[in-house]
């Protein structure tokens, strides 16, 4: 039997663990006029008065200095920082978004840990408090927030801190389990020609143009499926190099909150070498929705239908070129629309999939979105769960002549399930990051990667990428070989190998030449891989039992 005194060493660890937890990284909220902050059946209070001067000026008072015990030096310099840290958003932007429902499923969670002195109304508190944060002159900030919370005290209970952290540590063990796993199972010799690991990046030799198409679609379909008609602006990259053939065909579908031109490297890329490449910009769930939602002109962060119109972007899209094959000079001769493959981030790889034969699996999405959203650290659940408000069990979004897709951080393990991803009938390059805190590597890619059935499928692994190292957000060298005249580091390296990899599968699921094959190899992989975002490569994945709390 533990000694009180061993009891209580471990609860003060554990306290300042938990506090550091609590300062750094759950702020900005927290009480207007003092924190009282409670682990089992003892209680301290601190006036918000002192954090703020502490912040400020870097005063402690006799109440905050047990806690600040806990800090290190550059902690606390850290501390000091992130207290008066200022968020650029205006009132009508944070009031729109805390009233989505995303914003109320993270209200919900924060106030697990942090709520008023009473524990009554902590839900509307902390709206209350970061709204009328926005409005201070100081403008948003944790400081500002203390100071408009609309009750006398908020409470922050370690207690349940604690069980947060042992299910985050707990999450991050059986992450990093997992991508051992892949590291082991896809560890394969570079082969012998140096060349072979970026003359795939490198620009093809088709030049090439750009053509932007706006279109709206009033068909059957999709009236029957969201009861509206949609506006599409799309970019078209055709190779102006003279062909006998039609070129085959390559859709990118940008993720949330982004737009048509941020894998525009990667298209350019592409119709290089012989691609015509197509960029919807699906409007729904664009930068443009997020603009209008903190401007009061959007209700959410995407719209209603959204999960079922992205799909029906790409299809009529499709659709519209068929005809336009027939009937615009442009058009005629250049598209082989029997041979298309498909690439999406995020957003756009649920897209992607949906398009390939994934179907969604309402009842398991519905029940983790009932039970699960207050539990979990997968932020994407939370956008997932906007499907149910068109779960329409008899919506058809498969489209035919998707004959290969790559997944990048793709979305759907609740949306689409196990049984949802066996109804994939095409190869599937599936790509994670390491280090991805928005789609998490494990629930999001690299199970679902297991659940594919079909035989000619790869699952790469970024070790260290997170959910946006391959958007174009830098700058690479002419040649396509990072370091070489260019930007250097994670977001250029994920782009040189994005470029080789969609060259490679590509080339064999869609131009299918089966010269290709020896680039979609572990060895090719290793090969590419480079500091400090290394590359792993797997056709195949054994994934070992998750780890049991009591070894985290």
């Amino acid at each position: 039997m533990k000694r009180p005194q061993q009891i209580f060493s471990r609860s003060r660890r554990l306290v300042g663990i938990a506090l550091s937890v609590v300062l750094l990284q759950a702020s900005p909220l927290f009480a207007a006029e003092r924190i009282f902050v409670s682990f089992l059946f003892l209680e301290r209070s601190i006036p918000v008065r002192d954090l703020e001067r502490y912040a400020k000026e870097g005063e402690s008072s006799s109440a905050l200095a047990p806690y600040l015990g806990y800090f290190n030096p550059e902690q606390q310099t850290q501390l000091r920082a992130s207290l008066q840290e200022r968020l650029n958003l205006n009132t009508v932007a944070v009031a729109q978004f805390l009233y989505t429902p995303v914003g109320e499923a993270l209200l919900n969670r924060v106030q697990q840990v942090v709520r008023t002195k009473s524990g009554q109304g902590s839900f509307h508190a902390l709206r209350s408090a970061l709204i009328l944060a926005a409005k201070d002159p100081e403008g948003l900030t944790a400081l500002s927030v203390l100071r408009n919370f609309p009750n006398p005290g908020i409470q922050v209970d370690l207690t349940k801190t604690l069980d947060l952290l042992n299910q985050i540590q707990q999450v991050v063990k059986t992450t990093n389990t997992a991508v051992a796993a892949v590291i082991q199972q896809s560890q394969a010799e570079p082969q012998a020609d140096s060349l072979m690991g970026w003359f795939l990046s490198r620009s093809g030799p088709d030049t090439w143009e750009k053509i932007t198409l706006e279109m709206k679609d009033e068909s059957e379909k999709r009236l029957a499926y969201t009861q509206r008609a949609r506006e599409i602006v799309t970019d078209i990259y055709f190779p102006t190099t003279a062909s006998d053939q039609p070129y085959p065909v390559v859709v990118i579908s940008h993720g949330f909150n982004s737009d048509r031109s941020t894998y525009a490297y990667l298209a350019q890329h592409l119709a290089s070498h012989g691609y015509v490449v197509i960029m919807p910009e699906h409007s729904g769930s664009n930068g443009q929705q997020i603009a209008d939602l903190f401007r009061g002109r959007a209700q959410d962060v995407i719209d209603r239908t959204e999960f079922l119109d992205r799909p029906l972007d790409v299809s009529y899209i499709l659709d519209t070129l068929e005809q336009n094959s027939i009937t615009d000079p442009r058009f005629q001769g250049r598209l082989d629309l029997k041979r298309v493959g498909m690439l999406g981030h995020s957003y756009g790889g649920y897209t992607a999939l949906a398009l390939a034969g994934a179907t969604p699996n309402f009842a398991q999405l519905r029940q983790a979105c009932s039970t699960g959203l207050d539990n979990t650290f997968n932020v994407s659940l939370v956008l997932q769960c906007q499907a149910l408000q068109s779960s329409d069990p008899t919506v058809e979004l498969v489209d035919s002549r998707i004959q290969g897709v790559i997944a990048i951080s793709p979305i759907g393990s609740n949306l689409f399930g196990k049984s949802g991803y066996q109804n994939v009938k095409v190869p599937v390059m599936m790509m994670t990051g390491g280090a991805d805190t928005i789609a998490p590597a494990l629930p999001e890619q690299i199970q679902p990667f297991t659940w594919l059935t079909h035989a000619e499928k790869r699952l790469v692994l970024m070790n260290n990428g997170t959910h946006f190292s391959t958007g174009n957000t830098a700058v690479t060298s002419s040649n396509g070989l990072p370091g070489f005249g260019g930007a250097r580091g994670p977001s250029a390296l994920a782009r040189y190998y994005v470029r080789a990899l969609s060259t490679a599968f590509f080339g064999r699921y869609i131009q299918r030449q089966e010269a290709f094959d020896r680039f979609l190899t572990p060895s090719y992989a290793a090969n590419l891989s480079q500091e400090p975002l290394t590359l792993h490569l797997t056709p195949a994945l054994s994934l070992p039992p998750a780890p049991s709390p009591q070894e985290s």
